[in-house]
């Protein structure tokens, strides 16, 4: 039996910074859009409401970052 995509999928996806005051990124939880993120922490404190352990923020496995990593909050 072969894996779907979707099951191998990381839970949480970080999107590209958004330009604002501060600059922010969009959160997905599950393909949700469960708000925004101005720091790491925002990250955290997301996955640990839906309860999504988080060990290692550069664990592909776990969380995608898009247009940018853990270290990328302010636009290009």
């Amino acid at each position: 039996m072969t894996e779907s995509p979707l099951a191998s999928a990381p839970r949480i996806t970080v999107l590209p910074v958004q330009p604002g005051n501060p600059p922010f990124r969009i959160v997905e939880i599950d393909g949700e859009v469960i708000g925004s993120a101005t720091a790491m922490t925002d990250v955290l404190i997301a996955a640990a409401a839906a309860g999504i352990p988080v060990h290692d923020l550069d664990d592909p496995a776990v969380i995608r970052w898009v247009g940018g990593g853990k270290l990328t909050w302010r636009p290009h």
